[in-house]
């Protein structure tokens, strides 16, 4: 089986790799700087150089690898501005719909596309609707696809926490009571590389744990797991407001919160269940996580 990731040098798509990997796959992957994917090479994956803001590039680099590819799995995103030129215009905007396009001309087998939780739903969140809005270009192709849509990663949420926690607090900028679906990357990163086998073209399967939680459920979590209290708290509202003025991506993570504070964020699991096993239970994940770091939260 052959399979080429988008976004490999990123959190998750360098452990959809891992998973692949893992399984036999000959995985190949479309990097912007060869340089730095080059630990990727140095563990048998095949790199092409193309960039989604470049249409000619994506092209070449599918033309390079040749037909009979079986899947295509993306996890890229440029609403974060990691380079020059990204933006939720010219990456998650044009630039899915390039990779589309390419993928189409290629004849490539499956799309697989990380999408979010909710997407078409979350018309106020900017870069959340922006990944409804590719399913919908994906749904008027002529692909093989499929859309897996996560909640929040959990593992991105404390490691953003980790000076705090700490401390004995877990701050986070939304309300602290109201139902939301979580999960860890490493869990999404799994479902995205068996997706490249399993599941309908034109499905959107969300992905979250075994229920949704709230802060106040995962701080309470944490205090077990540790053995010492973690406490709840938000931002005072000013920092939150002057770090907006300067961060982009503040502004976006503020947006996403307030969203997420509705309760609409919430996961159905039952398809991800019958598709991917039953999903890593709230209590497994949280453990998991501080197992994980268990060398940083001592510090």
């Amino acid at each position: 089986m052959r399979v080429v990731v988008v976004g490999a040098t990123g959190l998750v798509g360098g452990q959809v790799v891992d998973e692949l990997l893992k399984s036999g796959v000959s995985v190949q992957a479309i990097v912007r700087d060869p340089e730095r994917a080059k630990p990727l090479a140095e563990r048998g994956v095949v790199l092409h150089r193309g960039d989604l803001k470049d249409a000619g590039s994506l092209r070449r680099a599918l033309d390079e690898i040749g037909s009979g590819l079986d899947a295509l799995i993306t996890t890229a995103y440029g609403y974060s501005r990691r380079q020059k030129g990204d933006s939720l215009s010219s990456v998650d905007d044009i630039g899915n719909q390039n990779l589309i396009s390419a993928a189409e001309a290629a004849g490539v087998k499956r799309f697989v596309f990380t999408s979010v939780l909710t997407a078409d739903k979350a018309v106020s969140v900017p870069h959340f609707h922006q990944k409804a809005r590719t399913e919908d270009v994906l749904a008027a192709s002529g692909l093989d696809w499929i859309a897996l849509r996560p909640g929040g990663f959990l593992d991105t949420l404390l490691e953003f926490n980790i000076d705090n926690l700490r401390k004995g607090r877990l701050i986070v900028p939304s309300d602290h009571e109201a139902p939301a679906s979580t999960i860890l990357s490493r869990d999404v990163a799994r479902c995205l590389a068996e997706a490249a086998t399993k599941g309908n073209s034109g499905e959107r399967v969300d992905l979250g744990m075994d229920r949704p939680t709230n802060i106040i459920e995962i701080a309470a979590l944490l205090s077990k797991a540790l053995g010492r209290e973690i406490v709840p708290s938000r931002p005072p509202g000013l920092i939150m407001s002057v770090m907006g003025l300067f961060s982009p991506a503040m502004r976006e993570t503020m947006v996403a919160m307030k969203y997420v504070s509705t309760g609409q964020y919430v996961a159905d699991v039952t398809r991800q269940t019958e598709l991917f096993g039953p999903p890593r239970t709230l209590e497994a994940s949280v453990d998991a996580w501080v197992e994980s770091n268990a060398g940083a939260l001592q510090q």
